[in-house]
């Protein structure tokens, strides 16, 4: 009887170190990069450094931002947009599954929550959602089995980058 709560205990605790760990995988909006699991959990990651073209089509030679593709092992694609200062100003995310919103916006979760709220009281629970502030913008939508989305912060965003390049 001892060994099987002991057993019941242990499954718990594992479970919970393995939420807690989950959670520092992802990258924050507004915080650091993500830290990818060393697992299968996040199949690949590649990343592309981003640069504004000035009118004359010189680049210049310090990419404004970087854009980081994270697969995950459900399949599910973030792409993370990383400023030249490291910090994440954007996320978009397209697969089978949603990722983990509260980890992935960080502070800014309570925020997407309370404006879903306000979505769904007023247009119901089938429409996409859409959180728009002045200082944070979250789009989801879709069905069981091809989710997606974007979350940016406007004031964030490098010159010359718009909403719709987080993608």
């Amino acid at each position: 009887m001892k060994l099987k709560r002991l057993g019941g205990t242990v499954a718990h605790a594992t479970a919970a170190m393995g939420v807690l760990w989950a959670v520092h995988a992802h990258a924050e909006l507004g915080g650091a990069p993500m830290s990818p699991p060393a697992d299968d959990q996040a199949a690949t990651v590649r990343a592309l450094q981003r640069a504004m073209r000035s009118a004359d089509g010189v680049q210049p030679s310090t990419a404004a931002y970087t854009v980081r593709e994270i697969t995950l092992g459900s399949g599910t694609v973030i792409h993370e947009y990383t400023s030249a200062a490291g910090s994440v100003f954007g996320l978009a995310w397209h697969g089978p599954t949603m990722p983990d919103l509260a980890s992935l916006l960080g502070s800014y979760f309570p925020q997407y929550t309370a404006g879903v709220q306000a979505a769904h009281q007023a247009r119901g629970w089938r429409a996409p959602v859409a959180v728009e502030t002045s200082g944070l913008v979250i789009r989801t939508g879709g069905h069981m089995g091809a989710f997606s989305g974007q979350a940016w912060l406007p004031s964030a965003l490098p010159a010359g980058v718009a909403g719709t390049d987080i993608q």
